[in-house]
């Protein structure tokens, strides 16, 4: 048994402060406010002037420290020991558009950490796909190359002189061969064919994601009520938002049923328009992400890659012509910049970042504390920096 005590806990509808929590297994088992004495048969931790928080959940992440999700030789094994660090204690990796053979491999990589996962590893949650079925002129870093029209519209739709070339139906061959490995999927739903791949997506289980669009607000519309339920980074790869146009952003802010993501840099969105969706939608609504990189991490200068394609370190990751290729950010760092940078609460920002992705991604038991709910949880100290990682009960960072 553990005894955290003294610690202001954030929980889903007040902060607590000073309380004591206890661990038993990997589950929370009581909150009572207060500090209790020591008792000689518990492990009493004394977390004075420390915030005591869900894990947070990254939905949306390429790499981290020179390695990214896509780069084979365990890569995601590795990303998962880094990432408690940060304060995360489960995620989604996540791919950029690949040929059939490299979305393979990367599946095979999520599966293997999934099945085999390491000790003291964040919890490698199934695939964020920011797939192959996107619009080609809100592409960003995604390469033209390996983009494709649903396959419903046409068995060729390889392009024409691709050495690689392949089509769309292959790269659904894949995700079927490997559907508990995937998660999430980004679709533009204004292609041809999009709104029936949403559906029989969604009817397989998946969690479809608009973005990487161009479409129209009722074309945004037309996608939710074909099943997607969230958005991929909002404001981000989609038209502007237009009092009179409001297009895919609109209809992500207008429509209850979808969760956005959102980055949390204060670069790929300004603070006001964060505080704009957050109002509109609710943190129970918003997700934050990273989009985080294998430049997460790595200095100023320094150069990685995202799928194999070179990126280079600034205050985002930048492909060589200075297209934005992802963020640099890491989740303790979202969390801050949504306290100080943003002015959210410690409650809505904790909701951002571990609530509301552990309820669009169903998972049972996390991202809130409270008694019953696995302890997966993170410390941060009055600066807001990560001191202490629990995940299922056991300090995996410290």
């Amino acid at each position: 048994m553990i005894v955290l005590a003294g610690a202001d806990v954030v929980m889903p509808d007040r902060l607590l402060a000073p309380a004591t929590l206890v661990i038993d297994g990997d589950r929370i088992v009581d909150i009572t406010p207060g500090t209790p004495p020591r008792r000689g048969e518990e492990v009493h931790l004394d977390l004075s002037n420390h915030y005591l928080l869900p894990g947070f959940i990254d939905v949306h992440v390429h790499g981290l420290d020179g390695m990214d999700t896509q780069d084979g030789d365990a890569a995601i094994h590795r990303i998962a020991a880094r990432l408690p660090r940060f304060g995360v204690t489960a995620f989604c990796p996540t791919s950029i558009a690949c040929s059939p053979d490299a979305l393979r491999r990367m599946l095979a990589d999520v599966r293997d950490a999934r099945r085999l996962p390491r000790p003291g590893a964040a919890r490698v949650l199934p695939a964020h796909l920011e797939s192959n079925f996107i619009n080609p002129e809100f592409n960003g870093a995604q390469p033209l190359e390996c983009l494709r029209r649903p396959p419903s519209t046409s068995h060729a739709s390889a392009r024409e002189g691709d050495p690689g070339a392949f089509t769309g139906e292959e790269i659904l061959q894949e995700i079927a061969a490997a559907r508990s490995e995937v998660g999430i999927i980004t679709v533009a739903p204004e292609l041809d064919g999009a709104l029936d791949l949403i559906r029989d997506l969604a009817a397989h289980g998946h969690h479809l994601s608009l973005g990487h669009s161009g479409a129209s607000y009722e074309e945004g519309l037309a996608g939710i009520e074909a099943g997607a339920r969230q958005a991929t980074h909002l404001f981000n790869r989609m038209p502007p938002l237009g009092h009179r146009r409001p297009g895919l952003a609109g209809a992500v802010l207008a429509h209850e049923d979808v969760t956005a993501e959102i980055i949390c840099d204060g670069a790929h969105v300004h603070p006001a328009m964060v505080r704009m969706a957050v109002a509109a939608k609710r943190p129970s609504r918003i997700m934050a992400i990273t989009d985080g990189t294998a430049g997460s991490g790595l200095p100023r200068g320094a150069r990685t890659s995202i799928g194999g394609r070179p990126i280079i370190v600034g205050d985002l990751a930048t492909l060589e012509d200075g297209t934005i290729a992802g963020s640099v950010l890491t989740m303790d760092r979202a969390f801050a910049r949504l306290v100080t940078k943003m002015g959210l609460s410690l409650i809505d920002a904790a909701t951002m970042c571990s609530t509301t992705p552990a309820r669009a991604l169903g998972l049972e038991g996390m991202g809130s504390i409270r008694v019953g709910a696995i302890a997966d949880l993170v410390v941060l100290n009055r600066s807001l920096e990560v001191v202490r990682t629990f995940i299922a009960g056991q300090s995996v960072m410290r």
